[in-house]
């Protein structure tokens, strides 16, 4: 067992499948991360090389202030290549021009165990403050998402008893 930021990950698995027992990450952004650390989709937990783990654990603990990812501009369908005979300088500029369009990483903000939790618990204490139908729901500990209360509404009960109350 790998244990990365307090969090045990199986040796038998996947590390994309793996990596969803943070809390926080699903299968999309572990899917994305495994790209960014570059570990194979087929790669198991337990093949992972120290230098991987250790890029894993650096990138989770604080994805803000890690290396951004070099952005090539790609070319549309529609684009046709300059002549031969244009200008060096003229073909940086169009690139340059090409390479600062907004990109948002989406790895950039991702928050993951605590800060995550955190979150949640933050969202349900303002709703709850704000007086809204889902707020009143979480305050009573009923389902908030229009599920039936009639019979099912044992497991609400029981999520929405102490932990996300505020």
């Amino acid at each position: 067992m790998v244990h990365v930021l307090g969090v045990q990950l199986p040796d038998y698995q996947y590390a994309r499948f793996a990596l969803t027992a943070f809390y926080g990450i699903g299968h999309k952004t572990a899917h994305r991360l495994c790209a960014r650390l570059q570990i194979h989709d087929k790669c198991k937990v337990r093949s992972l090389t120290p230098h991987q783990i250790t890029e894993l654990a650096a990138f989770l603990s604080s994805p803000s202030t890690s290396t951004p990812i070099p952005r090539f501009p790609l070319a549309t369908a529609s684009y046709k290549p300059p002549s031969a005979s244009t200008p060096l300088a003229v073909l940086k500029e169009e690139t340059k021009k090409l390479s600062q369009r907004a990109w948002a990483d989406p790895l950039r903000n991702i928050k993951i165990e605590s800060e995550a939790r955190r979150v949640v618990k933050d969202n349900v204490a303002h709703q709850r403050m704000i007086g809204s139908y889902v707020g009143k729901r979480h305050a009573m500990g009923l389902p908030v998402r229009g599920q039936n209360t009639q019979n099912n509404a044992r497991t609400a009960k029981k999520l929405n008893r102490v932990d996300r109350r505020g």
